[in-house]
């Protein structure tokens, strides 16, 4: 049976590979199209995939480093992720917000809807096989990561919902709406990343 290091630095592999898949693919249909929900969906996947390359390096790193090292490196990069997730949802929101008082509507996307329902079908899974796992070698992280994929399938669910309502009934003003949704989940992943960085400071020695 194949090593549970390996199996998990498989699926973080995936993780990553897929998040720039997906996120090249939304932010390009999002310019398209106009739809900020769509393009804040790709910027959340861009940064999912820095988050990936962390727990993926640490997976890579368990046996050579000890574990002081390890948080020590790994802190600062979730510092960096965190900071960065603030930042692209301050820049979502201020479009979200503009569109809204602007009345600018988006052009419907099929391919934007096809993006969010393969999200909402490979993400469950994903998560489930990350958090066996996870379970498996005790690492929290990638118990944590496992949650934070199935984050991922329940803001596929509000893009779905804003490309949907405007692709099938023209209520254009879902798209932005939707966007805010993304806002949120961006601002939520950016606080617990550095909450989680100030628990491990406060932590003794």
């Amino acid at each position: 049976m194949e090593d549970p290091y390996k199996r998990g630095i498989h699926l973080e592999y995936f993780t990553i590979g897929y998040n720039v898949l997906e996120a090249v693919a939304s932010i390009f249909f999002g310019f398209l199209a106009g739809s900020i929900a769509l393009v804040g969906f790709g910027l959340d996947s861009v940064v999912e995939s820095l988050s990936g390359l962390i727990l993926l390096w640490r997976l890579k790193k368990h046996e050579t480093l000890t574990e002081e090292e390890e948080e020590r490196i790994e802190q600062k990069a979730v510092r960096f992720v965190a900071i960065t997730f603030f930042i692209l949802g301050a820049y979502v929101l201020f479009e979200s917000i503009k569109k809204l008082l602007h009345a600018e509507a988006p052009e419907p996307s099929l391919p934007g809807i096809i993006v969010a329902i393969l999200s909402l079908i490979i993400m469950p899974i994903l998560a489930r096989k990350k958090y066996r796992v996870g379970m498996e070698i005790g690492s929290k992280a990638l118990v944590a990561d496992s949650k934070e994929t199935i984050a991922c399938a329940l803001l596929s669910v509000a893009l779905l919902l804003g490309l949907g309502l405007n692709y099938v009934a023209g209520i254009w003003w879902a798209d932005p709406i939707a966007a805010l949704v993304v806002v949120f989940f961006l601002f939520r992943e950016g606080w617990e990343g550095l909450r989680g960085e100030e628990e491990e400071r406060g932590k003794p020695l």
